[in-house]
């Protein structure tokens, strides 16, 4: 593929000339570099986001061998990253998994992994936001209900889509001073736990304290694990700007290696110092002690040393909001540029003074700031609506791994600067069967004291979601508006 563009190119000319081969050009500004490539994907990943907020359920669940979730994962979403890695090389477009999946299967395929991805990544948007509302609580000295929190994340998701309307100079920036942020919170916030208050001896990582479920440890370890599946995402988000990163098929593939080794090293540094700061792990384990996270930095920093630590979480899930919602608006901007999706003229405008989607940005602002609001008035339902937003990424992703294979057997030989070479299929193949039994163990109900529709809660909302994008694809034919290349991933290698 590349062996078409022209020798004697400057730099600009050949990231230029390599997208038009690919039949698109594009007005972005090819301002970002390697680092803050890499910060977007780290902060969209965001250990301090994703280990803090789900620590004390994933503890209670399955005790202190949760902690090796954090590795277990890690090593299978790396198995999924490398084969993005091959993917982006040679497809080097904005809006990551649903150009991807339009070269290597086609459009209808391609369509509903954008249709599922948009969907989980407005979802996650919601509860990122949401999420921030306890711990700005905390740090302005008010007591956090549904009510503040609610307000709290509309005024996050208000912020983030300012900041990402100033352009993509300053959208890495901010993500490279988040990144600096949590990586340096996380060192020091860790540190000092180990340092000064660890409770528990290294050995507690291999004590299930008998915690049992139907006589066996394991169905409680599968449960505490959600603690890295819902973690080990963020890495795509490199992809989605691959139209504003100069030398993109070399540096994506590193920034997105890099998002899995030093966000997945930062998130299992932080469980550890938790884990071990814990000073009653039984009580946390028997439900007497419901917020661990509260007992541990009371205890270490007294109220006004806790406000600092939230100060700087709260920096995190300002950045994890931002890089969420770029990764979505790129996603969107892809998809109407295809005209894949109503109102494509006008999300498919990028501001000449920007050189950012404009219409897109907005509307990846407006639809989670909607589910923020459904969320004070429906808490019971949009728990289950968020937790889909998880499960729904893993689907996206694991239709990009399954779409590799699918081309791998028609032909397909990866071209870019970085491919896998002879381990191609056995990491493809490997990747695959990792993402169905995330899947599984994600989507399992757990709860049988419930009702059927929360505990196949996430069941029923993926296959709401998908039913709906299929029915709306057979109705509107999407699909077939554009004339963008589709499928061509294999028959190019045929020649």
């Amino acid at each position: 593929m590349n062996s078409s563009i022209q020798p004697g190119l400057t730099a600009e000319d050949r990231d230029a000339e390599q997208l038009r081969a690919l039949g698109y050009s594009s007005n972005f500004e090819r301002s970002m570099s390697l680092w803050e490539n890499f910060a977007l994907g780290f902060t969209y990943l965001s250990p301090v986001v994703g280990v803090y907020t789900i620590f004390g359920l994933c503890l209670a669940a399955g005790g202190p061998p949760m902690f090796w979730s954090y590795l277990l994962v890690g090593l299978g979403q790396m198995l999924v990253c490398l084969i993005f890695c091959e993917v982006v090389s040679q497809f080097p477009i904005s809006g990551g998994v649903y150009p991807w999946a339009r070269r290597l299967v086609g459009k209808r395929w391609a369509w509903m992994v954008g249709w599922i991805y948009s969907c989980s990544l407005c979802v996650t948007i919601a509860a990122v936001a949401l999420g921030a509302g306890p711990y700005i609580a905390t740090l302005l000295g008010f007591e956090a209900n549904p009510a503040t929190n609610t307000l709290v994340g509309l005024s996050l998701t208000l912020m983030a889509t300012l900041l990402n309307l100033s352009g993509t100079k300053l959208l890495a920036r901010v993500a490279m001073f988040g990144f600096l942020c949590e990586l340096i919170g996380a060192i020091v916030i860790g540190g000092y736990l180990l340092i000064f208050e660890r409770h528990q001896p290294l050995s507690v990582l291999f004590n299930t304290f008998d915690i049992r479920i139907d006589g066996s440890y394991w169905p409680a370890f599968l449960t505490a694990s959600l603690a890295g599946m819902f973690l080990y995402y963020g890495f795509e988000a490199c992809g989605d700007v691959a139209e504003e990163t100069p030398n993109p098929s070399r540096r994506i593939p590193k920034a997105m290696r890099m998002t899995i080794w030093i966000g997945g090293g930062a998130s299992m540094f932080a469980a550890l110092a938790l884990i071990l700061a814990v000073p009653d792990m039984a009580a946390v384990i028997s439900g007497a002690d419901k917020d661990p996270m509260t007992t541990i930095f009371d205890g270490a920093f007294g109220v006004l040393g806790a406000r600092m630590v939230m100060a700087v979480i709260l920096v995190s899930f300002v950045s994890c909001v931002l890089s969420l919602q770029a990764a979505a608006s790129r996603l969107l901007y892809s998809y109407a540029r295809d005209e894949m999706v109503m109102g494509s003229g006008l999300l498919k405008r990028l501001s000449p003074n920007t050189h950012v989607p404009t219409a897109a940005l907005i509307t990846c602002g407006v639809i989670p700031a909607t589910i923020v609001v459904l969320g004070y008035f429906l808490q019971n339902s949009i728990a289950t609506v968020v937790s889909f937003a998880a499960i729904g990424i893993y689907l996206a992703f694991q239709m990009i791994v399954s779409g590799a294979l699918f081309a791998r057997m028609r032909g397909w030989k990866p071209a870019g600067a970085f491919t896998l070479g002879i381990w191609g299929w056995p990491v493809n193949i490997a990747a695959l069967a990792y993402g169905l039994m995330a899947i599984v163990n994600m989507s399992w109900p757990r709860t049988p004291d419930a009702p059927w529709y929360i505990n196949y809660g996430i069941i029923l909302t993926g296959s709401i979601v998908i039913g709906l994008g299929l029915l709306y694809m057979l109705l509107f034919r999407p699909y077939d508006k554009g004339t963008a290349p589709a499928g061509d991933a294999w028959k190019l290698s045929r020649h």
